[in-house]
């Protein structure tokens, strides 16, 4: 799928474009569901659902007691995000709260493009959802006050009832009396009116309801991907190459491990899609004996050509690359940075970089793959069914309809579960055994099969004329890029039409302030793209992009002698492309400045003791397309002896328009906040000898309870359309936090994660 096609599925999720809806009771349910097309005269709403001659998608049904369960084809990895979804449709449907329940769904095409990333499940089925409830509930009104005796026009919906005067009747009952049977059209479905964000009663702030995932959860009923078994299967252990790529395997020595009972021997995997390289999978009866067997198990290799990369290497390409102004392509080119930069009388330069990351999601990979039936059944938890399908199809060499993967909950994603690459070795460690398999990753394994976050580089050059004034940027930027790895038909060509860009490794630096010269290069780090599977971490390419954008916004802001909030105010004035679009950016820059506005506000009287200090970020991720105004200010103290970091509190306001599960807003930005204080001040996994280097949590040290800072969390009240909050409270963290070191001690901090050997040396310069 190209870009545009990507978009394009991305916009008609929110326009319903080319799709009628149909409402009609079948049996004893009321079935509710998007068309694939128009439905033709011949046939009725009621036809349609009971033939699924189009293969509706039934998006939610009625029974006759009320209860009213909704289909959900976004996964859930502790985010709630059903619970949000079904909140849009109850709002609009007038339902009774208590009566919803919800399903996810399989990979049935049906069900159209599913993927669960990029914050964009609400935004993407607010306005679909939304109508579908209305029209729902429209039908129940006609519905109702027919069996009723009464006009339509005297009825209201409310908390599951048709209520006219003093008469009500139940929606169940009018499931059960009732003969529904209507289509309305893509034109009629579009002109329905939705609520606006005022007058709902199940979403936005002040509006709080259980969360429907977390019963499950607590009771232990809820089934994750590592829980499922299947009849006759065996378990299965990787045993990974020397490098990610280009290893093959010479011989496999198991001698020791026949003497284990349950050992069932080994398998050499040859993939078609060509996913996974010199890999073996050891089988057994039981997941014990297989982990056991894998540490009695030699296997011999010719290593791939990156067994001896380091991160240093990778990080000397990518200064290197961002010097060579011949490398890479255009992301943004406003005005003439070249002019400006020849006509100035003074500039500044700084480099920005950060260390390999990890994802370390709880869940260790995991996967059944079960043949059955003429079809590939596969058992996991995935984010992005439609973007690993068709690579799973190719492995097994069937059509994708050949394929279905089954959605369980995942025990965090966070990026890692996009692409399902771990299904591969599943399926052809079963196909190679002739039984089912349960594929299970040890934390190592994980960790070395991990897409991990490519360490970046960003280079920065800004120019003054000769009063002082700050004229214009330039930004280069480099990585490995996970979308050119894993889904290149989504890249874009930049701006100059010199290449393509990977836009989740851009986005960030097409940022929200005026400039009258800007000008943004991006460029593929190939050493850490040979090297390993780049991939989409928590917040993705902002997360590094922007730690060095609004840290050098400090520089400028110091350069020119201005307080860095107050010149950030000035640039987000809202002119010309600033000013934002309908529907997801309504106001533009001038939204993120009232953020900043209130932030300000709220930091203004804090005192502060020595060596401490308060710095302040802005941003707007996830990207310009989907943007979520937040301001963020960070409260550090600086021990000059021995350099330690402590963050004592973050302030965040963020506007995100209609805030549809306010609880699980609030989670999302708490847990992305301290995500973003771990990036910043403790995780790193270099790469040694062509792989991370850290394999398990006690080496690997993210935030620990004993670091997690006081947090002031605010969300704006607004009646706009919501988007997503799912990673960009991520983005802020880091560079407020380096410009507070600077506020609170004078040394600027240029590498993430910023450590205390970092601050001593700087207090040494």
């Amino acid at each position: 799928m190209s870009i545009k096609s990507l978009n394009q599925a991305k916009k008609d999720n929110i326009n319903l474009s080319r799709r009628s809806f149909m409402v009609g009771t079948v049996n004893t349910s009321l079935l509710m569901a998007f068309g694939a097309s128009a439905i033709p005269s011949v046939l009725s709403a009621k036809e349609a659902l009971s033939s699924k001659t189009f293969s509706p998608n039934v998006w939610f049904e009625m029974d006759t007691a009320g209860n009213v369960v909704v289909n959900i084809a976004k996964a859930e990895m502790g985010q709630h995000v059903g619970t949000a979804i079904a909140r849009i449709l109850a709002d609009e449907l007038e339902c009774d709260w208590d009566k919803v329940s919800i399903v996810h769904v399989d990979t049935d095409p049906k069900w159209g493009y599913m993927v669960t990333g990029g914050s964009w499940s609400i935004f993407q089925t607010y306005k679909p959802m939304s109508q579908a409830g209305a029209a729902g509930r429209q039908v129940l009104i006609n519905a109702g006050a027919t069996l009723l005796g009464v006009d339509p026009s005297s009825c209201k919906a409310q908390q599951g009832f048709i209520v006219s005067g003093n008469q009500k009747i139940s929606y169940g009952d009018i499931v059960a009396k009732g003969n529904v049977d209507k289509t309305y059209s893509a034109d009629e479905l579009g002109a329905l009116a939705i609520k606006p964000g005022n007058k709902r009663h199940l979403i936005g702030i002040g509006n709080d309801y259980k969360a429907l995932d977390i019963p499950p959860k607590t009771n232990g009923s809820a089934v994750y991907g590592i829980d499922v078994e299947v009849e006759n299967m065996l378990y299965a252990r990787p045993i990974l190459p020397p490098t990610r790529y280009g290893s093959t395997v010479t011989n496999v020595d198991d001698s020791q491990a026949k003497s284990l009972p349950g050992y069932k021997g080994f398998k050499i995997l040859t993939d078609p899609s060509g996913t996974i390289e010199g890999w073996v999978a050891v089988l057994a009866s039981d997941y014990p004996t297989a982990i056991k067997a894998v540490d009695k198990i030699k296997v011999s290799y010719n290593a791939g050509k990156t067994v001896n990369i380091s991160e240093a290497d990778i990080q000397k390409e990518g200064e290197r690359i961002c010097r060579d102004r011949s490398e890479g392509t255009l992301f943004v080119d406003e005005g003439n940075i070249t002019q400006a930069q020849k006509n100035a009388a003074s500039s500044i330069e700084a480099m920005y970089t950060t260390a390999t990351a990890s994802h370390f999601q709880l869940e260790p990979l995991n996967a059944i793959a079960e043949f059955k039936e003429g079809k590939w059944h596969i058992h996991t938890g995935n984010q992005w069914q439609s973007l690993t399908l068709p690579t799973v199809a190719k492995a097994a060499e069937v059509p994708e309809a050949d394929v279905v993967i089954h959605q369980y909950y995942l025990g965090g994603g966070f990026g890692r579960r996009l692409f399902g690459d771990w299904i591969i070795p599943a399926l052809l460690t079963a196909k190679a055994a002739g039984q089912p398999v349960k594929l299970l990753f040890m934390r190592p394994d994980d960790t070395m099969f991990d897409q991990p976050r490519s360490a970046s580089t960003s280079l920065f050059n800004a120019s003054f004329d000769g009063s002082g004034k700050f004229t214009g940027m330039e930004h280069a930027l480099a990585a490995g890029w996970p979308t050119l790895a894993m889904a290149p038909g989504f890249m874009p060509d930049g701006v100059d039409g010199k290449g393509k860009v990977d836009p989740f490794s851009a986005s960030g630096a097409d940022h929200w302030y005026t400039m009258e010269h800007h000008r943004a290069r991006v460029i593929n780090n190939k050493v850490a793209q040979n090297t390993f599977t780049p991939g989409w971490l928590r917040s993705v390419g902002q997360g590094w992009i922007v730690w060095g954008l609004e840290s050098f916004i400090d520089e400028i802001a110091h350069e020119t002698k201005q307080n860095p909030v107050d010149f950030r105010l000035a640039m987000l004035d809202g002119k010309g492309k600033q000013a934002g679009k309908a529907p997801e950016s309504v106001g533009g820059a001038k939204r993120l400045a009232n953020t900043l506005e209130i932030l300000k506000k709220k930091t203004a009287d804090v005192t502060l003791g020595d060596n401490e200090g308060i710095g302040y970020s802005v941003t707007a991720g996830q990207e310009r397309t989907m943007p979520a105004w937040i301001a963020t200010a960070a409260h550090v103290h600086v021990d000059k002896r021995s350099g330690k970091i402590t963050l004592k509190k973050l302030w965040v306001v963020a506007d995100a328009g209609i805030v549809v599960h306010p609880d699980g807003a609030m989670a999302q930005m708490e847990g992305s906040l301290l995500w973003g204080t771990s990036l910043a001040l403790f995780e790193q996994n270099e790469i040694k000898d062509g792989y991370v280097s850290k394999k398990n949590l006690h080496t690997y040290l993210p935030l620990r309870m004993n670091d997690v800072p006081e947090m002031d969390i605010e969300f704006v009240e607004s009646d706009e359309f919501p988007v997503g909050l799912g990673e960009p409270g991520v983005i802020g963290v880091a560079p407020a936090v380096g410009n507070a070191v600077f506020d609170a001690v004078g040394v600027r901090l240029r590498h993430l994660p910023m450590l205390a050997s970092h601050v001593t040396d700087a207090l040494k310069v």
